[in-house]
């Protein structure tokens, strides 16, 4: 996403998300190009499968947590979660990732030392919660090597989106949705998709307070049977196309951290007071899931949505008129480099926990082994 003292690419932004989400008139006037667009991404994957264009594979299992719906679904926690599923069922994963606005040239390891500049904020994020090796570069082929080769104890590499990069081959690929199930149903530039619903997967995930028949359908899912859906989920999906439900992910937030010293945790529902002014700021790819989690809670906020890996220069809470402000853990990971913000005692961070179905590290790990 550009910086957000653009404005006209934020306004152009805006406008394509909310056209996204019906077949309007902008959306049809772009249609056409949007066949354009699914040809050549459809020849260029053709090219891969037939072996005319060069793809590499690692000597241990892939697994690919993307999506194709443009922008943010929730595949940071998703991340999270698998590392942690898969070091408790007795594996030792390590992550690769693009690492958004890096400066890396070649692979570079994420460590105690890293700036999100250097590395990205999603995989900063990652390595501060789960501790596994993680490798930020723009050929995931070469940063899977360079991870196994600093790290030969990993036994399967999970890459953080890549899904659209055949280069490095795969053994499991999972689609993560969220609310917004596949928007319009077209691709890019008339609709959100980079790949068309079809697409084949293995599993499919998706991150939503609630499923309905509608969500599910949008994405290629069959419905319950009866019409209702666990909490999260019982039946993961098989490949695209196989009976079964898409697998019930939720984020959960119970509490927040005071940037400044993250010793400090109060729970979200004391945070509802009298006179208590709380604002909210999220600069990640659906500003509106986070803030819909704290109203969720009970709690009255003030929106501040910003532009996907926000890099906080413009100082955006300065004259912002709240007692706490409320941001996500992939904010807090630039904010705490800012020493204006650092130091702000407003600031609180809203650490997220993916609850998952555990049957979906359970299959990860049955096809790794029979691969």
């Amino acid at each position: 996403m550009s910086a957000p003292s653009n404005t006209g690419s934020s306004a152009l932004e805006a406008t394509l998300t909310r056209n996204w989400l019906r077949r309007g008139p902008l959306a049809c006037a772009l249609w056409p190009l949007s066949l354009l667009f699914r040809a050549l991404s459809g020849a260029r994957a053709a090219l891969y499968r037939a072996g005319l264009l060069k793809s590499s594979r690692l000597p241990v299992p892939v697994v690919v947590v993307g999506n194709i719906y443009i922008g943010g679904t929730g595949k940071t926690p998703l991340t999270i979660w698998l590392v942690q599923a898969l070091q408790a069922a007795g594996m030792r994963p390590g992550v690769i990732s693009r690492g958004h606005g890096s400066d890396a040239d070649g692979a570079r390891e994420v460590g105690a030392r890293s700036t999100p500049a250097e590395v990205g904020d999603e995989p900063l994020l990652i390595w501060q919660r789960t501790g596994r090796p993680v490798m930020v570069g723009r050929d995931r082929a070469a940063t899977g090597r360079a991870l196994l080769a600093a790290h030969p104890d990993v036994d399967i590499v999970l890459t953080d989106d890549g899904l659209q990069h055949y280069a490095l081959r795969r053994d499991i690929e999972i689609i993560l949705f969220d609310g917004r199930g596949a928007g319009n149903g077209w691709l890019l530039p008339a609709g959100p998709l980079r790949e068309p619903v079809s697409r084949r997967r293995d599993f499919t995930v998706i991150n939503a307070p609630v499923l309905t028949d509608e969500l599910v359908r949008s994405v290629g899912g069959q419905p319950a049977s009866l019409g209702s859906y666990p909490v999260r989920g019982t039946t993961p999906v098989g490949a695209a196309g196989s009976s079964g439900q898409p697998i019930h992910m939720t984020l959960e937030g119970r509490y927040a951290e005071q940037l400044v010293d993250r010793s400090q945790r109060r729970e979200l529902a004391t945070l509802n007071q009298p006179g208590l002014r709380l604002a909210a700021a999220a600069g990640i790819g659906n500003p509106a899931r986070f803030f819909g989690m704290l109203k969720a809670a009970g709690l009255a906020i003030a929106e501040l949505p910003l532009p996907d890996h926000h890099d906080f220069a413009d100082r955006p809470f300065a004259r912002l008129e709240a007692d706490i402000i409320l941001v996500t853990e992939k904010d807090a990971v630039k904010c705490a480099q800012i020493e204006e913000l650092r130091d702000d005692p407003r600031l609180w961070v809203v650490p997220v926990t993916a609850r998952i179905d555990a049957a979906l590290a359970d299959q990860i790990v049955e096809k790794c082994r029979g691969r």
